[in-house]
């Protein structure tokens, strides 16, 4: 992991625990690197609500809340995966962070609402299930809700990803939003660019790393404002 100069948040829990949350690992620290990085462009302007999509441990929200640093930016975060949200809302309370945990796949009912006012997620956080699997894995990953689901990602590591560009990711960003997803060579990063691109986002890919046997990538995109 590289030098960051906002701290890596405090995580309260037990080894015996990461038996059923997601353990940070390089790709979490990659994620927190990217957006260590791009600190003076998240600070800048009013961001009023940033959303993680698998929030898992809680680890990235909190150390997005930390370089964000604005009281008045509202922190959500979803997970299907009850072990995760309890241990989101740990998360915050060790790092004096209110981060809000959400037991839903997605954004749920966030995505309609969002895209009714004409966009109002300012920054949106995804580590999605990358890896690839038979669909049927997948599905039955994300059905039981337990640690599975944050790893499956169905034949080309994607579906979830998918979805979400499908559900109109352009018009669910604030003008100005910002997404930052992470991805694996596998999954094909420069694709996710393009199609991201071709719904209006500026969207390139921030910062890559390999780790292991691994190329684990971070793409940004923007909705102009």
């Amino acid at each position: 992991m590289a030098a960051v100069s906002t701290p890596t948040p405090e995580l309260p829990f037990s080894r015996a625990e990461y038996a059923h949350i997601y353990e940070p690992a390089e790709d979490t620290f990659l994620l927190l690197d990217a957006l260590d990085a791009d600190a003076a462009l998240l600070r800048d302007g009013s961001r009023r609500l940033c959303v993680e999509i698998g929030s898992g441990s809680g680890c990235v929200s909190a150390f997005a809340a930390a370089v964000v640093g604005k009281n008045d930016c509202a922190h959500l975060c979803t997970d299907i995966n009850p072990h995760a949200a309890s241990a989101t809302a740990r998360t915050g309370s060790a790092n004096s962070v209110a981060l809000s945990p959400i037991l839903s796949p997605l954004l749920s009912s966030l995505s309609s609402r969002s895209r009714a006012a004409g966009g109002l997620i300012d920054i949106l956080l995804f580590n999605p299930p990358y890896v690839p699997t038979t669909a049927e894995e997948e599905a039955a990953a994300q059905a039981a809700g337990g640690i599975a689901g944050a790893w499956a990602g169905g034949a080309t590591g994607t579906n979830l990803v998918e979805a979400l560009l499908e559900d109109g990711l352009e018009t669910i960003l604030a003008p100005g939003g910002l997404f930052y997803l992470l991805a694996l060579r596998a999954n094909d990063p420069p694709a996710l660019v393009a199609k991201m691109q071709a719904k209006g986002l500026l969207a390139e890919i921030a910062m890559q790393r390999r780790a292991g046997g691994e190329h684990l990538f971070v793409i940004r995109a923007q909705r102009p404002r």
